[in-house]
């Protein structure tokens, strides 16, 4: 009975460590987005996605759907590397097997403004990609 409790611990701590492994993988890949959007570092923004990812959006005009590089072309006319007043912090991520979602905060307090970006992931390989992300702004002037 002991050896069988013994093994079962050992099951269980691999699992979670392996989990936490993959949460820190992901959390790479939402790094590269957060540094990059933040940074106006649009290869490494790019990165982030699948070439074919999807980005629910509200623009001017309402709602619409971007690719990976119309969303860069949002920071193509900043200077690379110049911090633009975007702050990110990953709120949750939650793995299971291979895919993953996450919730992540985008701060620009110049602008009195915040939002909640919500992410799909899929692990390709041994990398972690988004596959389609939505925002949604919630400060105190988000209209809706």
């Amino acid at each position: 009975m002991k050896n069988y409790i013994v093994l079962f611990t050992m099951l269980l701590v691999f699992q979670f460590g392996r989990s936490q492994s993959e949460c820190a993988k992901v959390e790479e890949t939402l790094q590269a987005y957060m540094e990059g959007s933040s940074y106006n570092k649009l290869d490494m923004l790019e990165s982030a996605f699948v070439e074919n990812a999807t980005l629910y959006l509200t623009a001017r005009g309402g709602f619409k759907v971007f690719t990976p590089k119309e969303y860069g072309s949002f920071f193509k006319n900043a200077e690379a590397g110049k911090f633009n007043g975007r702050h990110a912090k990953v709120l949750a991520i939650e793995v299971v097997r291979d895919i993953a979602t996450a919730k992540v905060e985008i701060s620009i307090p110049e602008k009195k403004m915040l939002y909640v970006d919500l992410f799909l992931l899929k692990k390709i390989g041994d990398e972690w990609k988004i596959i389609s992300k939505t925002a949604t702004r919630v400060d105190d002037n988000a209209n809706g």
